[in-house]
């Protein structure tokens, strides 16, 4: 193959493994939590749980390579060790991804967080198609083109890793900068729970399980032994024969502590309701709940509801309430949904006829006049407006101004450098 195909074929295969990387951990850097979970998800799928606790140094270690492997691919910092580590992230994701989408431990890999949710299979094919790009990378990695010189590739790599740590630092102490997720602010829950008149729902089939010499055997209702009285009937379960429309928020329901459903009321209520979300309170940080009690008192002086919301068993709900003096209602709800509700744990929710108006996390809960602004400037139907356009361009800007400087410094120190050695040539000639 000649040196301009190959030019072409690497140029291309860069641009796009460096953006799909860039992508990748860019979405998992402004949620880290979220990250941190999904690893959890492997590490109990693959029975690894004695290491869950290490799950947030791994998700800022992934999102870090993630983001400056492919920050470097498309700079051309560093190519050499660059195109190594993204021939060895392939290498390593694409045969996992193969057996994830046969095994199907996980519904998704969140390769890329909440941002863009692809199936199993969608996944391993993106990863072969990564992978060939990687390959030619590796082997043609020489060809190229470098936009920072010697002696500005490190502080250039230096200000990618510090942005991208950066990043996930602020977002995992205060609240991920752009949500991805369902229950961002400004949404209707019941809204985002309603199923459209035409959707086709899940289709399921009922599994019969039977039992004969010790052994288990599942059955359908078309082939299971009903007159082989040697077979004992087990149990029924369902299973899932073609999924259908699901709406984006289905999951979300309130029990108080009668076991009554008080969903409805909640979500129906005209005024002011504050939600105190935490998933597990034996974990749960306490280091504000001075401040929560003041919300709960203020709440109860306005005539606004206030509820906290667990997955915490009854002994370790009594438990917060004698080390914290809450006098607040307990209610409960599924872990997983009070995980992607809010990203903190404790966290806080305003919601006003269903509609989430502002969400805060324990490292920044609102005081009192904050929250008098905020509801009497809210009506309801305008709520504060979510910016991500905004957030993303500035962000990108301030990422980006540093590697522009750095650029600019190499290009005038190069082309002083080429006009000092022009001149020096000249002067040789002259003598």
């Amino acid at each position: 193959m000649e040196k301009n195909h190959k030019k072409v074929i690497v140029e291309i295969s860069r641009v796009v493994l460096g953006l799909v990387f860039i992508f990748s951990g860019f979405v998992k850097a402004v949620d880290p939590w979220g990250s941190a979970y999904k690893i959890v998800d492997y590490f109990e799928a693959f029975e690894f749980t004695e290491l869950n606790p290490f799950a947030i140094p791994l998700a800022f270690f992934q999102i870090a390579v993630e983001f400056g492997v492919g920050v470097c691919l498309l700079a051309g910092i560093y190519r050499r060790i660059n195109s190594i580590l993204a021939l060895a992230i392939m290498l390593f994701m694409t045969p996992l991804t193969l057996y994830i989408a046969i095994a199907n431990p996980v519904q998704d890999c969140g390769c890329f967080g909440d941002a863009l949710v692809v199936s199993n299979w969608q996944t391993f094919y993106k990863n072969i198609f990564l992978l060939t790009a990687a390959i030619f990378v590796f082997l043609w990695y020489r060809l190229i083109t470098p936009f920072f010189t010697i002696g500005t590739r490190f502080s250039a790599a230096l200000w990618i890793y510090l942005f991208i740590v950066g990043v996930s630092c602020y977002c995992i102490y205060y609240l991920p900068i752009l949500d991805f997720r369902p229950y961002k602010v400004g949404v209707n829950i019941p809204e985002k729970m309603e199923f459209p008149e035409n959707a086709e729902p899940h289709r399921y089939e009922t599994l019969l399980i039977y039992s004969k010499d010790g052994k288990q055997k599942k059955f359908t209702i078309h082939n299971y032994p009903q007159d082989d009285d040697t077979w004992t009937f087990v149990d029924s379960e369902p299973r899932l024969i073609k999924k259908g429309y699901e709406p984006p928020i289905h999951d979300f329901s309130i029990t108080n502590d009668e076991g009554d459903d008080i969903t409805d009321i909640v979500l129906s209520n005209p005024s002011y309701t504050f939600l105190l979300i935490a998933y597990k309170l034996g974990i749960a940080k306490d280091a504000n709940v001075d401040k929560i009690n003041d919300i709960y008192d203020f709440s109860q002086i306005k005539g606004y509801d206030f509820y906290a919301i667990t997955s915490s068993l009854q002994d370790e709900i009594q438990e917060w309430i004698e080390n914290t003096g809450a006098e607040y209602p307990f209610c409960t709800m599924d872990e997983i949904t009070l995980k992607t509700i809010i990203r903190s744990n404790p966290g806080l929710l305003l919601i006003k006829d269903g509609t989430i108006i502002n969400k805060w996390p324990n490292t920044r809960l609102p005081d009192m006049d904050e929250i008098n602004i905020l509801t009497d400037e809210i009506n309801g139907e305008n709520v504060p407006a979510v910016h991500n356009f905004r957030t993303v361009f500035l962000l990108t800007l301030f990422f980006i101004v540093p590697l522009f400087g750095l650029f600019l410094l190499d290009f005038f120190n190069h082309g002083k450098s080429r006009r000092l050695k022009k001149s020096e040539e000249n002067i040789s000639t002259t003598v």
